[in-house]
C-alpha cells in the first residue's frame, strides 16, 4: 500500500485530502508543522508528499527543496496562491505538480495516482543491461536514470529526466506543450502547460552551452518543442 505524507496546517483541508486518498486505498499521515513534516519526510519512507505552500514555521518551498536534495519521491504542492510565479518557483525547486485552492479532491486523487503509477513503473523496472541514449555529447542512462553532459554528470528531478528522455528518444519530432504534458504527466493539461515550460527551462540550464541559443531542445514558436539531432 502506498504511503503518503500530507504537510498541511489547515485541519479541515488535511482531513478532506486524507479521507479521499484513504478511500482510494492509500495509507495517509498528516503533519501540521512544517519542520516536523520535513523531519519525517527525510527520515521515513513515503511514496509521495503533498505539501501546503503556506505553513506557519517553514514554507512548502523550503520543504520541497530539502526533500529534493536527497530524494526523488513525487511531490505535489498545494496553495491558495494562484500567481504563476509561485507555481514556477515550486516546479523549479523540483515539485512534480502544483494545484491551487480550492480544488477538486477527485482531481487531486487522480493526479496522485498518475504520479505514483509513473514513479513505481520507473523504480520497479528490472533491466539486466542498461539502456543508454547518446547524442552529441549527451549520455542518458535510462536504466540508472543518470545524465552526463560532455562527461560531467548532471542531476535531474524525476520529471526533468522523463521529459529529456522522451524528447531525446523522439528526435526532430515537434511536440506541443499539451502533448508533452499528457505524455510525461499522464493527464490532460488543465491550464497547467506552464509546467512544461518551467521544466524545459530547467533542462536547458543543465544541458545547453547557451540557454539563449539552445543546441539541443529547440522552441518552435507557436507550436512547441523538438530535440534536434
Amino acid at each position: 500500500m502506498s504511503r503518503i505524507l500530507i504537510v498541511e496546517d489547515e485541519e479541515s483541508i488535511a482531513e478532506l485530502e486524507k479521507d479521499y486518498l484513504e478511500l482510494s486505498g492509500f495509507e495517509v499521515e498528516i503533519e501540521e508543522n512544517g519542520a516536523k513534516g520535513l523531519k519525517r519526510a527525510l527520515e521515513e519512507e513515503f511514496n509521495m508528499f503533498i505539501l501546503d505552500l503556506m505553513l506557519p514555521d517553514m514554507d512548502g518551498f523550503d520543504i520541497c527543496k530539502s526533500i529534493r536534495e536527497v530524494k526523488n519521491t513525487p511531490i505535489l504542492m498545494i496553495s491558495a496562491k494562484k500567481d504563476d510565479i509561485d507555481k514556477i518557483r515550486g516546479l523549479g525547486l523540483g515539485a512534480d505538480d502544483y494545484m491551487t485552492k480550492p480544488f477538486s479532491p477527485s482531481e487531486m486523487v487522480a493526479r496522485v495516482k498518475a504520479h505514483l503509477a509513473r514513479y513505481e513503473r520507473l523504480i520497479g523496472t528490472g533491466v539486466q543491461e542498461n539502456d543508454v541514449i547518446e547524442i552529441r555529447g549527451i549520455k542518458i542512462d535510462k536504466t540508472a536514470r543518470r545524465v552526463w553532459v560532455n562527461g560531467e554528470e548532471k542531476t535531474f528531478t524525476t520529471k526533468e529526466f522523463d521529459l529529456l528522455t522522451f524528447l531525446a528518444q523522439n528526435p526532430n519530432h515537434v511536440y506541443t506543450k499539451e502533448e508533452l504534458f499528457r505524455k510525461i504527466w499522464d493527464m490532460e493539461s488543465i491550464g497547467d502547460i506552464a509546467t512544461v515550460t518551467v521544466h524545459i527551462k530547467k533542462i536547458r540550464e543543465k544541458i545547453e552551452f547557451s540557454t539563449s541559443k539552445p543546441q539541443y531542445i529547440e522552441t518552435i514558436w507557436g507550436v512547441g518543442y523538438r530535440f534536434k539531432v
